[in-house]
């Protein structure tokens, strides 16, 4: 093995690359206890075998790794994996006490030979981020990317010129100013002459003067000082990478870089929610508010962020009180969930004899219930709307003891105004039957006051049960919050029983205990709300690809009229735009219909473009 290199020759080459792949990677665990970091493998794959190949495309005159842990078994794999380009290793023999600092120094001499394309080994990245700093005539640039909550380790600050103006180290970071950092993507171009003139003569003295267990960016934050540092930043605009640290990680990295775009939509869809960590996708398929909360209200839960993340949470009984007074009715008729689905759940439990649905619905309810026990209604029109009487006259000899109903209904966003809805609990009365009533749209519906959580309607009809998910009407998914009222106080205490004490944690109650002061607020975001919808509606019917439903709800449903399929649609927005929406096909059992929810007037219109944009079907 060939620890320390001796660069005698000069070639005539354009462009070399050098890897660190000297670490133990010990946040993946068991994955390298045998293996090194790079040889961890995304979708069969591993890391440095997509990377080598990468840089093969790009007819580089060598490529220089150094490494460390397990050296001699990445080295034998290196070897078989058919890589034609020239490589040199350069071996750190006390990698396990080191940083990657003196990885690099002992690689000085190779970037002093060439101009250099730096990389660390835990990272996957798209062709195209390699291309970018290939194709750019500046000779050394540094790639960034703009600061997202996931992300981690060394941001920078950067002025309209791409000049870096400072390093944000962990203890200058602030979360209140991350809309002004980037991150470093840890790639680098180097010229080979800002090697020999700044960066190596500033890595041998910084090694000198602090060791050599620190990190090579350091180096550069020294040099972005000078007057003229010789570096300048590059922005990614859009292109995926990643970096490999956890196993978290290669879960997102698995969807993100799927073999195909099949696979890759089908992964991303299946992880219900957490898009937040996928750079730049935007979520037309989950469904909450985009006009609420106000920002008032989120600066209120950050002045006590820290007591809530380091205190208990009342139980049960405290947060139906704060639920009781949120919404006018009795503590006792009703109960607060994590989440409308934790409610759904002990509520299905609590039923029995055969139920009624609407098919299709939010499959949560029949999902929950015996299928043998179920009868469904399935509307007749093409946009699957339905009215109250509809209801009446299928199941009025069906012998039902249950019927749920979703109003508005998801996912047609067909709605039953009050008035019929009052009719339905009537009839339901009469017939002996409980109504179960999902309410989460209805907020969004034109008519105002569409609830039917009222403590008089409720006690006059104790049959009912009415659901709510406070995530959807009132835009905070992430505190999962739902509740459930009745006037059948037995079966809501049997519930609170059966859910536990502490079922939503302090940031729920939190925001609970505030929330009514902000109810004007949430009465001006619907309608702004309200006002978008029609908006998006007419500039979705005009794109000539779309055959729009009516909706009372924060989505539309639609079916393509261009050639496309719904699966054809969901991939060409996910793979081209990082757009997400929900494809209907399986579900309705029409290849054509889609699901598009409803957000803010900028992203709509980002979705538009897309669309007005889509290729022609031939």
């Amino acid at each position: 093995m060939n620890y320390i290199p001796t660069v005698k020759d000069e070639r005539d080459v354009i462009m070399q690359a050098v890897i660190l792949a000297a670490g133990m990677g010990k946040r993946l665990k068991d994955l390298t206890r045998d293996n090194t970091k790079c040889m961890v493998e995304v979708n069969g794959v591993s890391l440095i075998d997509r990377m080598l190949h990468q840089l093969e495309k790009k007819h580089l005159s060598r490529i220089i790794i150094v490494v460390g842990y397990k050296a001699e078994e990445l080295i034998r794999y290196i070897g078989s994996l058919g890589i034609e380009t020239p490589i040199k290793y350069v071996g750190n023999p006390i990698y396990y006490k080191t940083n990657n600092i003196y990885s690099l120094a002992l690689a000085k001499e190779y970037l002093c030979s060439e101009d250099t394309l730096l990389f660390e080994s835990d990272l996957i990245f798209e062709d195209e981020v390699i291309d970018l700093l290939l194709d750019d005539p500046r000779d050394t640039l540094a790639l960034v990317d703009k600061y997202e909550s996931w992300m981690d380790g060394t941001c920078v600050k950067l002025d309209e010129d791409d000049n870096i103006e400072a390093f944000v180290s962990k203890d200058r970071f602030r979360f209140n100013k991350i809309s002004s950092y980037y991150k470093t993507v840890n790639i680098y171009k180097f010229s080979r002459r800002f090697s020999e003139t700044h960066y190596v003569p500033f890595l041998e003295a910084y090694c000198k003067a602090l060791g050599d267990n620190q990190y090579y960016e350091q180096v550069l934050r020294v040099i972005t000082m000078l007057d003229d540092p010789g570096i300048k930043a590059k922005r990614l605009t859009g292109q995926l990478w990643y970096e490999i640290d956890d196993i978290q990680d290669l879960d997102i990295a698995a969807s993100m870089f799927a073999p195909d775009d099949d696979t890759r939509v089908s992964l991303v869809s299946s992880r219900y929610g957490g898009y937040w960590r996928y750079p730049q996708l935007l979520d037309f398929c989950y469904l909450v508010n985009p006009y609420f909360p106000p920002q008032k209200l989120i600066d209120e839960i950050k002045a006590s962020f820290e007591k809530l993340l380091t205190q208990y949470p009342s139980g049960m009984g405290v947060n139906s009180l704060l639920a009781a007074k949120n919404f006018g009715v009795k503590q006792e008729c009703i109960i607060v969930g994590n989440g409308a689905a934790e409610l759904i759940k002990s509520l299905m439990e609590h039923i029995s004899g055969r139920t009624g649905f609407v098919r299709p619905t939010f499959e949560e309810y029949p999902n929950r219930y015996s299928s043998e026990e179920s009868v469904s209604f399935f509307p007749e029109t093409p946009d699957l709307s339905y009215t109250a009487d509809d209801l009446m006259a299928f199941f009025e000899d069906k012998d039902i003891s249950t019927l749920v109903v979703v109003n508005p209904d998801n996912p047609s966003g067909s709605y039953i105004p009050k008035k019929d809805m009052l009719r339905l609990i009537e009839w339901s009365a009469e017939k002996g039957l409980r109504l179960v009533l999902d309410e989460s749209f209805a907020d969004f519906a034109d008519e105002e006051g569409a609830t039917l959580i009222e403590q008089e309607i409720l006690s006059a009809n104790r049959h009912l049960f009415v659901m709510k998910s406070i995530s959807k009407s009132y835009g905070v998914p992430g505190l999962r919050l739902g509740v459930l009222a009745s006037g059948d106080t037995e079966t809501i205490a049997a519930m609170k029983k059966d859910v536990a004490i502490w079922n939503i944690n302090s940031f729920g109650e939190f925001y609970m205990q505030i929330a009514e002061k902000y109810n004007s607020d949430y009465e001006d975001a619907l309608r702004r709300f309200r006002e978008e919808r029609r908006r998006f509606a007419a500039a979705l019917r005009d794109t000539g690809v779309l055959r729009l439903s009516d909706s009372q709800a924060n989505y539309f449903m639609a079916e393509l009229t261009n050639g496309m399929t719904a699966p054809q649609l969901t991939k060409y927005l996910l793979v081209k735009h990082s757009i997400l929406i929900k494809d209907l096909s399986k579900k309705l059992g029409n290849s054509r219909a889609i699901r598009i929810a409803i957000r803010s007037t900028e992203d709509n219109d980002r979705l538009i473009a897309a669309l007005r944009a889509l290729p022609e079907v031939k």
